[in-house]
């Protein structure tokens, strides 16, 4: 599945029946979750087979990170897969069904994207470690934004400090959305860039409750 967070994924080869979830995040202020469901061995969706995609609506308008969405996949003894999307604060659910003859990749296809999963996989686990710094980056600038945003904790903070946490967070989100393909060694660097500002900052501050 394509859509913000970690994301169950049912490998090569899954024994059926086979059912598998998740929970996942929304990466914005949202009322709708578009997910997309692929079929492929490799590490981007683009070069993969997709199967199908469904929304989820009804979300209640939140905070990044805080509607949590659980991501369900469910396939049967004859091969065809259910992929169910609920979000948990209000319980709607959306569901989408994908049988063997809508879209799914023939035995040689399948062969194939196997045979090139195994011919990419170095450069496919570069690309997850680098999608995984990347995410590990935007998340601590956002959940430091959120923080610092609470007023509990807003009030709390010197002007000096609340200004040093916020503008160096907004030059991070700000750097993200314009370099989105950066390596995994510029968005480690980022982050610990980040991390040297907001850690003691944020520290100082736990230490005073």
């Amino acid at each position: 599945m394509d859509a913000p967070g970690s994301l169950p994924r049912l490998p090569h080869r899954s024994q059926v029946p086979s059912y598998l979830s998740g929970d996942v995040e929304t990466d914005q202020v949202t009322c709708q979750q578009t997910s997309e469901v692929f079929e492929g061995e490799r590490a981007l969706t683009e070069d993969n087979n997709e199967l199908g995609r469904f929304e989820l609506s009804g979300i209640p308008p939140a905070p990044r990170g805080v509607p949590k969405i659980e991501v369900s996949l469910d396939i049967d003894a004859n091969g065809i897969l259910n992929v169910s999307a609920k979000d948990q604060s209000t319980g709607r659910t959306s569901t989408i069904t994908i049988t063997n003859d809508k879209g799914r990749l023939s035995k040689a296809n399948i062969d194939r994207m196997v045979a090139e999963a195994e011919r990419y996989k170095e450069e496919d686990e570069k690309q997850r470690q680098k999608i995984s710094a990347r995410n590990s980056l935007e998340n601590y600038a956002y959940n430091v934004k959120q923080s610092i945003e609470d007023p509990n904790v807003e009030n709390k903070l010197s002007s000096a400090d609340l200004e040093a946490v916020k503008s160096k967070v907004q030059e991070v989100i700000d750097w993200l959305d314009k370099n989105l393909q950066a390596d995994k060694e510029q968005f480690e660097e980022r982050e610990k860039d980040l991390q040297k500002v907001c850690s003691p900052i944020m520290a100082k501050f736990y230490e005073q409750q």
